[in-house]
């Protein structure tokens, strides 16, 4: 689809994307298909003992799709990349579990996203993770700088997935490990849905 799509249609789906999550910023609560906040955590099965000191606000911020982590652990020492870090829960759980001798960085497109997981970050005095703007299809970073990429329902909202994913593998490390929890179409859509822009942002 994303071959199909004008310029445009482009820019009416990025428009679209960053009004809903500048209001997701404000809260998830009732703007998902899926439990958010501390039910979404629970749901998920995040780590209890990691997120024990984590605030009310950074917990109700949540609105994951899944849990990255599920598919591994992060070492100690290691450098993280988010990409769409949102509110920054994700972020912040592997920047516990890195430590202060490991580095996370997370990026997101949505300036009121970045400007909440910084807050976030204080509440906790984090030192060892950063946030930034920032798209998956243009990284910023240097080549093999990444021990792990995480993700986190944020690649179905890319236009150019192809893209995105060299750009990924490239920041990687050549024994890096890209973990990433998303959505998927598993059946074709009904007829009436078919090519309609909102399909990238309900």
């Amino acid at each position: 689809m994303d071959s199909e799509l004008n310029e445009q249609e482009k820019l009416l789906i990025q428009e679209g994307i960053k009004k809903k999550y500048i209001a997701v910023a404000q809260s998830p609560n009732g703007r998902f298909n899926y439990p958010t906040g501390g039910e979404g955590i629970k749901k998920q099965g995040y780590p209890s003992d990691i997120i024990l000191d984590f605030p009310d606000p950074i917990l109700e911020s949540f609105c994951g799709v899944g849990n990255p982590f599920s598919l591994g652990s992060i070492n100690k020492g290691e450098v993280v990349l988010e990409i769409g870090c949102g509110a920054g829960f994700d972020s912040l759980m592997a920047a516990k579990m890195t430590g202060p001798q490991g580095e996370v960085i997370g990026i997101d497109i949505t300036a009121e996203m970045i400007k909440k997981a910084k807050k976030h970050s204080a509440l906790l005095g984090l030192a060892n993770v950063r946030f930034e703007v920032g798209k998956a299809e243009t990284l910023t970073f240097k080549s093999q700088m990444f021990d792990v990429v995480i993700s986190n329902g944020v690649f179905n909202l890319t236009l150019d997935k192809e893209k995105a994913l060299k750009e990924t593998f490239r920041a990687l490390k050549p024994a890096g490990r890209l973990m990433i929890a998303d959505m998927v179409l598993v059946e074709a859509l009904p007829s009436e849905r078919v090519g309609r822009i909102e399909n990238w942002y309900q």
